[in-house]
């Protein structure tokens, strides 16, 4: 399995830079590597930026490029939806479907699927991270540089820390470029001094149910049932992905049932879902922006 460790030149992803990727990558597939036009020129950032840019486009699901040949990059479906409904990310539900993906990109983005679906410390230091990470990546037979490593959990606090809570005084307007991912509140610092940070629980409500279920359905594959535990702590599932609790989870599935599709199940010694009605991932994102929609007409 390979392991991905700081493809992201140190940048976490700017504010702006999806929409303004997605706009560029529309109008051309090859600006990321066009020989014709400068892409620094096209997209307005330096070239390390560009290479950042490019990468995360893909890591959190919206483009995705083939490994040989010419690497244009093409949208995913979900990319063809966000670009669609959208474009400039201004719902939460779109940031957590960006979440998802991001958090289980096992070799894209090895410190993200394993900082959610492995490391299961609550409250840690970037020794207790870097250190466990470097375990990881050993054991898979794929090590990597310490500096990679710190790099990537330096990168990891930049997507979900805002950058006022990390360093209040040296905040000022031109560098206050936040990480859209950071609305989501999944990472908190615990203590300055000690830069101590926790993984932090999101609300129920924060969490839509279509994009709940979206990652249940995409999990469960054919199963028409799903133990609850596995849902809570199942790889790429929607307890690790989006740092929830049990009864956060157990609030959120309440809200799913809702849809029709799934039915909690807690008798008999029973705690599962069972799968009443199937809905692809694809048909879920459709669900949940023809809501946001609907409510806004």
């Amino acid at each position: 399995m390979a392991m991905k460790f700081r493809a992201h030149e140190t940048f976490f992803i700017r504010k702006g830079w999806l929409s303004k990727g997605m706009k560029a990558v529309k109008k051309d597939a090859a600006v990321f590597i066009s020989k014709e036009k400068n892409p620094m020129d096209v997209l307005g950032i330096g070239s390390n930026m560009v290479k950042s840019m490019r990468y995360w486009m893909q890591a959190v699901g919206i483009t995705e490029e083939p490994n040989k040949g010419k690497r244009n990059q093409s949208f995913t479906t979900l990319g063809e939806k966000i670009y669609e409904h959208d474009r400039y990310i201004e719902e939460i539900g779109t940031l957590y479907l960006l979440q998802y993906r991001l958090a289980s990109q096992k070799s894209l983005a090895t410190a993200w699927y394993y900082f959610f679906n492995v490391f299961n410390m609550m409250e840690f230091t970037k020794e207790d991270f870097v250190a466990a990470l470097n375990g990881y990546a050993i054991d898979g037979g794929e090590p990597a540089a310490i500096r990679s490593l710190t790099d990537d959990f330096n990168c990891i606090v930049g997507t979900y820390v805002p950058r006022y809570k990390t360093n209040p005084g040296k905040v000022s307007a031109e560098n206050n470029i936040d990480c859209p991912l950071g609305e989501l509140g999944l990472v908190d610092i615990v203590d300055k001094t000690k830069k101590v940070y926790r993984k932090v629980t999101p609300s129920a409500a924060s969490i839509e149910p279509w994009v709940a279920l979206a990652v249940i359905m995409e999990q469960a594959g054919d199963a028409t049932e799903v133990r609850l535990n596995d849902l809570l702590t199942g790889t790429n599932n929607i307890g690790r992905v989006f740092n929830l609790d049990v009864i956060t989870m157990i609030d959120v599935l309440h809200e799913v049932e809702k849809t029709g599709a799934i039915k909690i199940i807690r008798t008999a010694g029973l705690d599962i879902i069972r799968i009443d009605q199937r809905y692809t991932f694809d048909e879920c994102v459709d669900k949940y922006y023809d809501t946001i929609e609907s409510g806004r007409r």
